[in-house]
């Protein structure tokens, strides 16, 4: 076993520390000159732009081809099949389902037809570096596919079907009812220390014993689930895959197994439960990418009662969004209230679901484009990253208001739920990595204890490089771990940086690199290490060794004491695990 340390210089910010701009066009057209392909270094893809949250189930949905116009080249049946295919997979995450543009630039036909049919080409081939994949010259697509996707964006865009009650009626299902369920815990599980797995590619999500390591049951889910929840009273389970179908899992069964589901359109990311006491377990909610809207589901049996469309108007331009998604949602502790992250609107909802049949919502202003985050220590507080513009809000969720929004200083923010550690010098802070650079942002937390640095950015360390998903903690750790499984270096991409948080107080701390994907024995792949997650003791933190579906994966877990690999967890039926989920500190919104 192998432990390597790099010094990296960590820059502590004055309060009166002037913020860094970065200009971003949102959904501006695109550039007038075609990009040169004459400096061909430039205009490879950086980290974040190997990261998009693409829309890759809508490539299977039966889209009606539009009609032809003159003067505009007409595809195939095949090849517009092809290019929807494409374009779902690789385009719709940052241009729109509509192409009205999101966090990348709009792609209307108004903008294409303008630029014509060469300048697309070079577009996609070369990409920019603003962001824009040099799809081309970096081998991801064929000349074929280059000039189909040229053609195809010269055409006006398919509109996937929409998705309303009537159809996710007829989605639900209940396995078991809820008074055959059973009335007591009938396993001898250590239910708070189950890990809930996400199995990317297959579909399914495993259980895991975090005492035993042993696999306790592979359950079919949705496709690549993203998240997985746990009710206030820590009995059900919801996973959500990225194909919007929602499972609801009973862990009281033996061996736990799902008693419903129900689908809430094409596309989805996020799932909560109703967690104010005297709420425990009412309520379900999930949030869709397309349609853009939310549905407010019975906790027990997921039976849908209301949906809610989220198009309208983005806050700051008040110009109409047609599909504004549904990023992060989390419920309060201190009210009865869902808060519903809409990413291209900049609009936080506070979702108060005491009446659901007169259901009262409140528009927060936040920032575009709204993607993950989670609670400061205390629980009150809630940090969102709007990672396109380089900015977090924070909402005060006992008072319900905004409370500020900063600049994170590095490129495009990926919390995950973020860390929180108690800082030597300032005491309670949140952090933040970024996608676009080696940059992990403290944030200050603590108004009343350390007023001179709430809601700014106290300190700056350099990680080991952009690409970063996640960072984490353990209110029991004295570590902060990041990962970068984006990196392009393969030996970063497998490996975990980890601060001391005892030496932040140092000009220059040091951080140590472990081996993760080394340490797994597997020699075959990127081995990209993703998302730490803690056990309920608080001693040991669980990384995903995630190759392809074809080639071996595993978890690691690591001693949070000693820094030392203490088990790997190899099966065949780990197929590209990604996102781990301990019950109790998904529950208890530990991180």
């Amino acid at each position: 076993m192998k432990m390597r340390v790099f010094v990296r210089r960590a820059a502590i910010l004055s309060s009166f520390a002037i913020p860094l701009t970065f200009a971003v066009n949102g959904a501006a057209p695109l550039a007038a000159e075609a990009p040169a392909p004459s400096d061909l270094k430039k205009h490879e893809t950086a980290p974040g732009g190997q990261y998009q949250p693409s829309l890759d189930v809508l490539k299977d949905e039966a889209l009606e081809q539009p009609g032809a116009k003159p003067g505009v080249p007409t595809l195939t049946a095949a090849e517009f099949e092809r290019a929807n295919q494409i374009y779902f997979e690789r385009c719709a995450g940052c241009h729109g389902v509509l192409r009205k543009g999101a966090t990348g630039k709009a792609l209307t036909t108004e903008v294409t037809r303008e630029r014509g049919i060469e300048y697309l080409r070079d577009f996609i081939n070369f990409g920019s570096p603003a962001g824009m994949p040099n799809w081309g010259t970096s081998g991801e697509f064929t000349s074929d596919d280059i000039d189909l996707m040229a053609r195809y964006l010269l055409n006006e865009p398919a509109q996937p079907p929409e998705f309303g009650m009537p159809k996710i009626k007829a989605s639900w299902k209940i396995f078991i009812p809820v008074d055959k369920r059973p009335t007591k815990k009938m396993n001898d599980i250590d239910i708070e220390n189950i890990f809930a797995v996400t199995l990317r590619d297959s579909g399914e999500i495993a259980l895991i014993d975090g005492d035993s390591k042993k696999i306790l049951q592979i359950i079919k889910t949705g496709y690549a689930v993203h998240i997985s929840r746990m009710s206030a009273s820590g009995r059900y389970l919801f996973t959500i895959g990225r194909d919007a179908k929602l499972t609801l899992i009973d862990l009281w069964m033996n061996p736990p197994a799902p008693v419903a589901e129900v689908k809430v359109g094409s596309e989805a990311r996020s799932v909560e439960t109703s967690k104010r006491k005297g709420w425990e377990d009412k309520y379900a909610i999930a949030g869709a990418y397309w349609p853009p809207q939310f549905v407010i589901m019975d906790g027990a049996t997921l039976e849908p009662l209301k949906v809610v469309s989220t198009r309208g108007m983005i806050y700051d331009t008040q110009e109409y969004h047609p599909e504004p998604r549904v990023a992060a949602i989390v419920a309060s502790h201190f009210r009865p209230e869902f808060i519903v992250n809409v990413k291209e609107t900049g609009q936080i909802l506070m979702v108060d679901y005491e009446d659901i049949k007169n259901l009262k919502v409140t528009t927060i202003e936040a920032e575009r484009f709204l993607h993950d985050g989670g609670f400061d220590s205390s629980g009150r507080y809630f940090l969102v990253a709007a990672n396109a513009r380089n900015k977090v809000a924070i909402v005060d969720t006992k008072e319900g208001r905004l409370v500020d929004v900063i600049e994170t200083g590095g490129a495009t923010p990926h919390p995950g739920r973020g860390a929180n550690i108690v800082h030597p010098t300032f005491g309670p802070v949140w952090v933040t990595s970024h996608l676009g650079d080696e940059t992990v942002s403290l944030i200050g937390t603590d108004p009343k204890g350390h007023p001179k640095q709430a809601w700014k950015v106290v300190q700056t360390l350099e990680g080991q490089g952009g690409g970063s998903l996640f960072v984490k903690t353990h209110p029991k750790s004295k570590h902060l771990y990041v990962d970068s499984p984006l990196n392009p270096e393969a030996e970063i991409a497998s490996s975990i940086a980890v601060f001391k948080v005892a030496d932040l107080t140092e000009e220059e701390p040091e951080y140590t690199v472990l081996p993760i994907g080394e340490w797994s024995g597997i020699t075959e792949g990127v081995r990209r290490v993703v998302q730490g997650e803690f056990n309920v003791a608080g001693d040991e933190i669980w990384f995903s060794v995630w190759n392809s579906a074809s080639q071996e994966s595993a978890i690691v877990v690591v001693d949070d004491k000693t820094l030392k690999m203490k088990h790997v967890i190899k099966d065949k039926r780990l197929i590209t695990p990604t996102g781990k989920f301990n019950v109790y500190n998904t529950r208890k919104d530990v991180y």
